[in-house]
């Protein structure tokens, strides 16, 4: 090797090692101090990304427990006021009873009346002053108060939304409602009630057939499944048949109410879920499509067609309920000894009906702390996951950093030789 001056090439080696080891140390360094292994996303652009949206879902995870806490508390608010309500009711079934008695005099009656028309007042004061956070209660409102839940992913997304009948001395309870559930997907409603009758799931089909255009395992490749449907079956049987296809798809006995199709809400029929589409062509490779549909009401004789009615996705499940009705206290009028008796059977049929609006309360307190439960679980999980990715070993990390200082002290002592090596062609010149 010639030995010359114009190119060190010894001190360039060294210098680029010792900029590589320094660039290391101060990523070590910055690791150790910050606790994060991923500071920027040079350091782990996957890995970043993966970070950013498990936080996002902690973040909204969260913020869903603190949704269904709040929910819990309207829910207890309206309980202990129907609490109250219950006991009002206990006392007018004391007075009732008490005028139903005929050793009272006019004087006596009026009295028990006069306490009883107060019961009603406050009653009325109770469903319009309960609120809770400046809102109504007892509004007897379809959309109810949604609560929304979920991780920030569509998917991972729900909403519970409370229904709180009106509360008045003309509707006091509620009894006879039902709570109903949607996946979110794209549900078909086939509505099965006939001019006279309801379908149930013991009621007679007239015949048809259903035929899905479903997604084989390949991922690309679409069959068809038909059930075909008999003067023998019934609606319930009809329901196993789609059932047991086994292509993805549920069949349940539901109102147009709860599936949220067109036409009379307590209309009974057969809804239908999964990743279904209304149109016959196949519009995404994952959905399941109804096609030649020829399916006929309930009833002997009744070969009238029902089309399909589609509710569009949402993409979010919802839990929702179907309002039941109240007992009407004031239609009944003032208390005296001819009308207790009458006065009493109602008030009996309120008790019921608040004891089942309670109970539908109680019934969402319960979902909505389970609900919480399982959120805190999952954010526990998402934040563990994302410790895993993103925390700093640091056993590893101080190992390194003692590397990078041992080489960094190398490498300064080893471009320290190669400038002075070429000093020496100096000699030579003498």
């Amino acid at each position: 090797m010639a030995l010359g001056v114009l190119n060190n090439l010894s001190a360039t080696y060294a210098e680029n090692n010792l900029n590589k080891t320094s660039s290391s140390l101060q990523t070590v360094l910055q690791q150790l101090s910050s606790g994060s292994r991923i500071n920027s996303g040079a350091d782990d652009a996957a890995g970043l990304a993966l970070v950013n949206g498990l936080e996002a879902n902690s973040t909204a995870l969260t913020q869903s427990s603190t949704n269904a806490t709040e929910g819990v508390g309207l829910l207890q608010v309206a309980d202990g006021a129907l609490s109250q309500v219950t006991s009002l009711l206990n006392r007018a079934v004391t007075l009732a009873t008490e005028a139903g008695n005929g050793t009272l005099n006019s004087s006596q009656e009026s009295a028990a009346n006069d306490e009883y028309q107060s019961i009603l007042s406050e009653i009325n004061n109770i469903g319009l002053t309960t609120t809770y956070n400046q809102n109504t209660v007892f509004t007897g409102s379809s959309t109810g108060v949604n609560i929304y839940t979920g991780d920030s992913s569509s998917n991972g997304a729900s909403i519970d939304s409370l229904y709180f009948a009106s509360l008045s001395s003309s509707s006091v309870g509620d009894s006879g409602g039902s709570i109903n559930y949607s996946s979110g997907q794209a549900n078909q409603f086939f509505d099965l009630t006939n001019s006279t009758t309801d379908a149930t799931y013991s009621q007679a089909m007239a015949g048809g057939s259903l035929s899905f255009n479903y997604l084989l395992a390949d991922g690309t490749t679409h069959a068809t499944a038909t059930v075909t449907v008999t003067t023998s079956d019934t609606v319930s049987s009809v329901i196993d048949k789609i059932n047991n296809l086994g292509i993805g798809v549920t069949a349940t006995l539901s109102t147009a109410s709860a599936a949220g199709a067109s036409g009379t809400g307590t209309d009974t029929g057969i809804e239908i879920s999964g990743n279904i589409t209304s149109s016959a062509g196949q519009t995404k490779a994952g959905d399941t499509t109804i096609t030649a549909t020829t399916f006929y009401d309930t009833g002997s004789g009744q070969t009238s067609n029902v089309a399909g009615t589609v509710d569009s996705a949402t993409g979010i499940a919802k839990i929702t309920y179907t309002a039941g009705t109240g007992t009407n206290l004031k239609e009944l009028g003032d208390l005296d000894s001819t009308s207790a008796q009458s006065i009493l059977t109602a008030l009996n049929s309120a008790i019921t009906d608040v004891a089942a609006q309670d109970g539908y309360i109680g019934a969402q307190i319960n979902t909505l702390d389970s609900i919480n439960q399982v959120m805190s679980t999952q954010q526990e999980n998402i934040e563990s996951a994302q410790n895993a990715i993103q925390a700093t070993d640091y056993a590893s990390a101080t190992s390194d950093m003692s590397k990078y200082e041992v080489l960094t002290q190398t490498g300064i002592a080893a471009l320290a030789q190669a400038n002075s090596v070429q000093q020496e062609v100096t000699k030579l010149l003498q």
